[in-house]
C-alpha cells in the first residue's frame, strides 16, 4: 500500500510539472503581484506594463520612470542544491546601476535546514548599488564577492544571476551606454571537425590547445593578504613560500584532435557516446595542495569550487555530468593528482570558439566552521587552426522561458531520486523491519534481552544513518511549509527534493492510523534517538534517574502543545518568523549541522541532552512541537496494540514505574498521545518472572505439572506397577 501512495504522489508530480511547462508567462508576471513598486524601489507608485520584447516592467513614480524591474530567472538559468530555480526581484536604473535586488522565491535545502533565510535576504540586497556597466566591463569579476558559509553554491548561484541577468537587461535597454552584446556582432567562427592530427603534450601546451594557471604558497597567501581580512592573514597556507598550491591546466577535448591527443582514441570514442547533441567537454587536470574539485560537490551534486564563465553566461558542473580519467595519453604529459571531465550542457548557449575561463574558488578557513573566499580565473581561447570564420548572423539575446524552470523541475525529482537508490532501499528496509515488529510485537518481545538490543540497535541506525548521514531529521519547520503551500498553491515540488524525508513523512502518515506518534518519535527521529543512547550510557556509569511526581509530570505536558500552537500561529502571520523560533528544535544543531553551529544553539542542544541523562527523553516528554503536532491526529489511530491485564494499575504499577516517558497513568491506563512506542511494556507483559499476572500463571502451571505427575505416580502404584522413580532404581540395581 505504501508503495502505491508512493507511485501515486510522483505521478502527480510529474502531473504538476507537464502542467507547469505549458505556461509560458515570464516569472516577472507573478512577482509584479505580489511585491509592491514601493517595496522594490523607494518612492514608486506602479510598475508599467511588461515589455513585448523582453520581460521587462518600468518602475513608476507618477509618469516618470525610476528603473526597470526584472526577474533573474526570466534570462539566466539559475538551478542551485534543490534543482529548481532561484528566482531573484532587481530593479535597474537607467545608469547601469542596480537600484535593489531581494530573495523572493527558492527552494534550496542549505537555507531551510541549516541557514536563516534573513541572512540570505539580507547578503541579496547587498546588491543595491551595484554598478553592472563595470560588472559588464569585468566580465561578472568587478565585485568581492561575500560568501556565507556552509550556503557557498546558493549564494554563488545567486551572485551569479544577478550580475549576468543585469547585464543582458542593461545590453537589451542600452543602460548605461552598454551596447548589445558584441559577442553576437564580431566575427563567428565554428569548430573546424576536419582537423584529426594527434600532437604531443608540449605541443599543445605551446599553441594554447591547454591552457595552465599555477599559484604557488606563497602567491596565495599574499593574495588573502591583500583581501584584508584579517583572520585569514591570521592563518596563512603553512609551507615553502615556492611550494606548489595548485597547478591547473584545462583543455576543451570535445574538439576532435585536442580529444584524440589528451585522451587517445579509446577514451575519446567513449567521450562522444558520453555527449548528446550540442554538448562539449573540458578536461581539467590538477596538482598541488588545494583540490579543484573538493568534497562539497558529493552533499549535493555541485562542484563548488569551479564554475565555466563565457560572456555573459556561466556554467556550474554536476556530479552527473563528471567522469573521473585515468592518464593522458599525450607523450609527455606530466603526473596529475587529479584527472576529470565536466560536460557543458546543450542549453548553457556556450560557444566553443569564442573565449572562456574556468574560474576556481579557493577558501581559507577562519573560524570553526566560517571560511573565507577569493576566486582566481585560467582563461582558455582556441586556437584559429581549430576553428573556421563564416558570415556574422544576428543573434538575438536569449531569454531564458519559464520552460527552463519546468525543466528544471521535472528533471528534479527524478535525478535526486536515481542518486539516492541506495539511501532509498535502506530506509525502506529499515521501515519494513519495523512494520514486522509492530505487527509481531508478541513474538519479537518475548525475548527481554533480544528485544533491547535490536531495539538499540535500530537506533543506532537511525541515528547515524537517517540523521548524521542523510540528514533525514523530520521539522516542525516542514509542517509549517506544507500549511504555506496550502495556502499559497499545493505542488509536491519542495516535498520532492529530499526523497528520504518524503518517504517518512509518507511513513508517519499511515503509522498515524495505525499506531499513532510513536513509530515515528520512538524509533525514526535521530534526535530522540539520541537521547535514548545517550541516556542509555548515563545509566551504564551510574547515573542517577529522576522521576518526575505524577502531578508535576501529568502538568509538565501541555507545554509542548503551547509550543506548536504557539508557531501555528506565528506561520499564519509570518513563516520565516515562525521558522526563526522553531529554533526550540535543537535538531538542525545536532542532527544537520552535527554541532557546527553558534555556540548559543550548541548549549541549547547540550542543556536539552543533558536533560535527558537524568529524565529519559526530556524533550520529547516537555517541549518537542513535532511530537505534539504528530499527536493531535494520532489519536484518529484505529486499532489498540499494545496489551493490557485487567490488574495493570489495579494493584500492579510494573509497567507505568518503567515506562522511560511515564506515558501510563496511575490507574493503568497508556496514553497514547505521550506513547513512544517502546514496547517495553509489551515485553513486561510476557515476563513470567516480573509480571505478576504472569507470574501468577507461571506458578499455576508449575504447580498442575506437579499435581499431575503426583497423580500419575499414585495410578502407577494402585495398577502394581512400580513409580517413574522405583523403575530407575530397579533398573540401577539390575545393573549391579
Amino acid at each position: 500500500m505504501f508503495h502505491a501512495f508512493l507511485l501515486l504522489a510522483l505521478l502527480v508530480a510529474g502531473g504538476i510539472d507537464r502542467a507547469y511547462a505549458q505556461s509560458r508567462a515570464p516569472v516577472l508576471q507573478k512577482f509584479l503581484v505580489e511585491i509592491p513598486a514601493g517595496e522594490l524601489v523607494e518612492g514608486a507608485t506602479a510598475y508599467g506594463p511588461i515589455r513585448t520584447d523582453i520581460p521587462v516592467a518600468p518602475v513608476l513614480k507618477g509618469g516618470s520612470v525610476m528603473g526597470y524591474a526584472f526577474v533573474t530567472s526570466d534570462f539566466v538559468g539559475t538551478t542551485g542544491y534543490s534543482g529548481k530555480p532561484i528566482h531573484v526581484m532587481a530593479a535597474i536604473a537607467s545608469d547601469g546601476k542596480l537600484l535593489y535586488a531581494e530573495l523572493v522565491e527558492h527552494s534550496e535545502p542549505i537555507v531551510l535546514i541549516g541557514i536563516p533565510n534573513s541572512k540570505i535576504k539580507a547578503l541579496t540586497e547587498s546588491y543595491a548599488g551595484l554598478d553592472i556597466v563595470a560588472e559588464a566591463a569585468a566580465g561578472g569579476a568587478g565585485h568581492e564577492l561575500d560568501i556565507i558559509s556552509g550556503a557557498t553554491v546558493t549564494i554563488m548561484i545567486i551572485d551569479d544571476s544577478i550580475v549576468r541577468s543585469g547585464i543582458k537587461v542593461a545590453r537589451a535597454l542600452g543602460l548605461g551606454g552598454l551596447a548589445p552584446d558584441t559577442a553576437n556582432t564580431g566575427p563567428r567562427y565554428v569548430l573546424n571537425g576536419d582537423l584529426n592530427e594527434i600532437n604531443d603534450w608540449q605541443t599543445m601546451a605551446g599553441d594554447g590547445s591547454t591552457r595552465r594557471m599555477t599559484l604557488d604558497i606563497g602567491q596565495i597567501n599574499r593574495a588573502f593578504e591583500e583581501a584584508g581580512d584579517a583572520r585569514a592573514i591570521k592563518r596563512p597556507e603553512p609551507g615553502e613560500p615556492d611550494e606548489t598550491y595548485i597547478d591547473l591546466h584545462a583543455a576543451l577535448v570535445s574538439v576532435p584532435s585536442i580529444g584524440r591527443s589528451l585522451l587517445g582514441e579509446a577514451e575519446y570514442q567513449n567521450l562522444e557516446k558520453w555527449l548528446d547533441e550540442g554538448e562539449h567537454a573540458i578536461l581539467l587536470a590538477g596538482r598541488g595542495r588545494y583540490s579543484f574539485k573538493g568534497s562539497g560537490y558529493v552533499r549535493g551534486g555541485i562542484f563548488d569550487r569551479i564554475q565555466l564563465i563565457h560572456g555573459d553566461n556561466s556554467v556550474r558542473f554536476r556530479d552527473r555530468g563528471h567522469r573521473r580519467l585515468g592518464e593522458i595519453a599525450a607523450d609527455g604529459a606530466p603526473t596529475f593528482s587529479e584527472l576529470d571531465l565536466f560536460k557543458v550542457p546543450a542549453d548553457s548557449e556556450f560557444d566553443p570558439t569564442q573565449p572562456w575561463r574556468i574560474q576556481l574558488l579557493a577558501n581559507r578557513e577562519v573560524g570553526p566552521v566560517e571560511k573565507t573566499f577569493l576566486t582566481f580565473d585560467l582563461g582558455y581561447n582556441l586556437p584559429e587552426r581549430y576553428r573556421t570564420l563564416v558570415s556574422p548572423e544576428p543573434v538575438a539575446m536569449a531569454v531564458a522561458q519559464s520552460d527552463d524552470d519546468a525543466a528544471a523541475r521535472a528533471e528534479l525529482w527524478q535525478r535526486i531520486w536515481r542518486e539516492k537508490q541506495i539511501e532509498i532501499a535502506g530506509l525502506l528496509v529499515m521501515l519494513g523491519v519495523l512494520s514486522g515488529v509492530f505487527f509481531f510485537q508478541k513474538q519479537v518481545t518475548r525475548n527481554e534481552r533480544a528485544f533491547f538490543w535490536f531495539r538499540m540497535a535500530f537506533l543506532a541506525v537511525t541515528l547515524v544513518f537517517l540523521g548524521w548521514s542523510q540528514n533525514a531529521q523530520l521539522s516542525i519547520v516542514n509542517l509549517m511549509a506544507l500549511g504555506a503551500s496550502m495556502t499559497n498553491g499545493f505542488t509536491w515540488d519542495a516535498f520532492l527534493l529530499d526523497p528520504l524525508v518524503f518517504i517518512l513523512w509518507f511513513s508517519v502518515a499511515a503509522a498515524l492510523l495505525f499506531w499513532g506518534r510513536g513509530a515515528y518519535c520512538g524509533w525514526l527521529c535521530p534526535f530522540g534517538a539520541m537521547q535514548e543512547l545517550s541516556n542509555r550510557i548515563a545509566r551504564f556509569f551510574k547515573v542517577p534517574q529522576w522521576t518526575l511526581p505524577w502531578g508535576l509530570h501529568e502538568r509538565l505536558w501541555p507545554l509542548k502543545y503551547v509550543i506548536f500552537l504557539s508557531l501555528f500561529g506565528l506561520s499564519l502571520v509570518s513563516i520565516p518568523m515562525a521558522e526563526r523560533y522553531a529554533e526550540i528544535e535543537p535538531f538542525k544543531t545536532a542532527i544537520i549541522l552535527k554541532f557546527q553551529r553558534g555556540w548559543p544553539y550548541i548549549l541549547f542542544a547540550v542543556a536539552l541532552l543533558g536533560a535527558g541523562l537524568f529524565i529519559e527523553r526530556f524533550y520529547c516528554r516537555y517541549l518537542c512541537p513535532l511530537g505534539a503536532a504528530l499527536a493531535v491526529p494520532g489519536r484518529m489511530r484505529m486499532f489498540d496494540w499494545l496489551k493490557r491485564y485487567r490488574q495493570c494499575g489495579d494493584p500492579c504499577q510494573l509497567c507505568a514505574n518503567e515506562c522511560m516517558v511515564q506515558a501510563i497513568h496511575p490507574t493503568g491506563e497508556i496514553n497514547p498521545n505521550e506513547c513512544l512506542s517502546c514496547l517495553h511494556c509489551q515485553v513486561l507483559y510476557q515476563d513470567d518472572q516480573k509480571c505478576p499476572v504472569c507470574i501468577k500463571k507461571r506458578k499455576w502451571r508449575e504447580k498442575l505439572a506437579r499435581s499431575t505427575a503426583q497423580s500419575a505416580a499414585a495410578m502407577d502404584r494402585m495398577m502394581g506397577q512400580p513409580a517413574q522413580g522405583e523403575k530407575e532404581n530397579a533398573h540401577v540395581q539390575g545393573q549391579s
